[in-house]
């Protein structure tokens, strides 16, 4: 029979996974610190300036590069209250820096295509090339999706 997988978890500080002893890489992941809560969590896209270049490369398929198109696309999203420490709604299972790139690892959930009202979970990722402070390039694994039927 087939085995049931572990469960992807995340951490219980997120926060505390985006700090280095290096300082240039202390700093990267503070960029993606702000990206992540200020912007992914908090959709405070007013602020993503301060923290996302102008000459941004998008790698996702469904968003243009460069900093306005991508403002755009999240921007229409209501503004929250950046979370404290230990309050995210992205479980981030781990931040790994090197180099000029930071990598976010972090828990998704879909329904089981093979159980009716069952859940799994998996691993998604950002990733993020950081220079002088901002993020200039960005890839994740997301992909087209198909148009839905006609009706």
């Amino acid at each position: 029979p087939l085995l049931a997988q572990a469960p992807v978890v995340g951490s219980s500080d997120p926060e505390s996974l985006f700090t280095s002893k290096d300082p240039k890489l202390h700093a990267n992941k503070q960029v993606v610190l702000h990206i992540m809560r200020d912007l992914l969590e908090a959709n405070h896209w007013s602020d993503a300036p301060k923290w996302i270049a102008p000459e941004y490369v998008q790698h996702n398929p469904n968003i243009p590069s460069g900093l306005e198109p991508v403002m755009k696309f999240f921007g229409s999203r209501k503004p929250t209250p950046i979370p404290d420490r230990k309050s995210w709604r992205t479980p981030v299972v781990s931040v790994t820096a090197t180099g000029d790139l930071v990598t976010v690892a972090f828990v998704r959930e879909y329904d089981d295509p093979r159980k009716p009202g069952a859940k799994y979970t998996t691993t998604w990722f950002d990733m993020w090339r950081i220079r002088d402070g901002k993020a200039v390039e960005h890839w994740d694994p997301a992909t087209i999706a198909p148009p839905a039927p006609a009706r």
